[in-house]
């Protein structure tokens, strides 16, 4: 049984290596949904098992004990070793509680700062011009009663020509119309679960830039345009300090611009597979049948501690 509910807590440790081919091989759109995918569902199953894990040290207290109706001790190996193992559990699933509810709440006050600040602005289809010396754009995600923004610096519009403002644009519509900030959000409480899903939030991050990128080249019908206003953006806030409020909020000059630039002055992606995708699949279903197997193991060990006999 440990060994089935410990499994699912080091395959996370393969996924990195995975993201990273995908993200290189794959369709940017599709390799934003099959990373963002997997490492989700790798972060439920690591939460899934530490929590079946904490499972024999709680019900070694008698009154847990007794709530639950347990005639016996619940036999799921050497006591002192799932004991150990348990305790340890319940450390780690505290620590990413603290973790999720403290980093979430930063990442919400920063939202709420960052819509505060263009509440007032006039806005035109949902773009704001910001007063600021500071080359930055970004996609600022909607919020609870708060739209959908995108909001560029003065100097940031300074630092483009028209037809670069014009693919910069189509790139910052391209996040929200894909509502991409869903999918950063998603690798991001993934990364707080599992520190090896930490490795794979910049791969999401990066896969929803080359969508983005892609859907502005194909906007402006200009992909040599769209890598040098990609160039030039993220060039300009590298020398004056520009960066968006938020992780949340995804902007062009984010992520490794040389790879996207290098992206868009090549053929456009096409429509294949790579066997990446499937390595993942497996996977993440090698993970789900564990954390199942491991469940299932202490469910009958809970019942046959209750004095019922589970049937095979």
């Amino acid at each position: 049984m440990i060994a089935l509910l410990l499994l699912p807590l080091v395959l996370p440790w393969i996924l990195p290596p995975l993201a990273r081919r995908v993200v290189e091989r794959v369709r940017p759109e599709v390799a934003l949904w099959a990373v963002t995918t997997a490492a989700t569902a790798l972060a439920v199953g690591v939460v899934a098992c530490l929590g079946v894990l904490l499972l024999p040290l709680a019900l070694a207290i008698p009154p847990l004990a007794a709530l639950a109706d347990l005639i016996q001790p619940l036999q799921a190996g050497p006591r002192l070793a799932v004991l150990g193992v348990s305790a340890l559990a319940a450390g780690l699933l505290a620590v990413t509680g603290v973790t999720v509810v403290r980093r979430a709440t930063s990442e919400a006050r920063r939202l709420r700062a960052a819509h505060q600040a263009v509440s007032g602005l006039p806005h035109a289809g949902g773009l704001c011009v910001l007063e600021d010396p500071r080359p930055d754009a970004y996609a600022l995600p909607p919020g609870p009663r708060r739209p959908g923004r995108i909001v560029v610096t003065t100097g940031m519009l300074r630092s483009l020509d028209p037809r670069e403002r014009e693919a910069l644009l189509a790139h910052e519509r391209a996040h929200l119309a894909g509502r991409h900030h869903l999918f950063l959000a998603a690798a991001q409480l993934a990364a707080w679960c599992h520190p090896a899903l930490a490795a794979v939030a910049p791969q999401v991050s990066f896969a929803a830039e080359r969508a983005a990128d892609e859907r502005a080249a194909r906007a402006v019908d200009d992909r040599t345009l769209t890598a040098q206003a990609v160039g030039r953006a993220a060039l300009a806030a590298t020398r004056r300090g520009g960066r968006g409020p938020s992780a949340l909020a995804a902007g062009a000059v984010t992520g490794p611009v040389p790879a996207r630039v290098r992206a868009l002055l090549a053929q456009a992606p096409a429509r294949r597979l790579a066997p990446a995708l499937l390595a993942m699949a497996l996977l993440c279903t090698a993970a789900g049948a564990s954390s199942m197997a491991g469940a299932v193991f202490v469910h009958r060990g809970v019942e046959i501690a209750q004095g019922e006999h589970p049937s095979d």
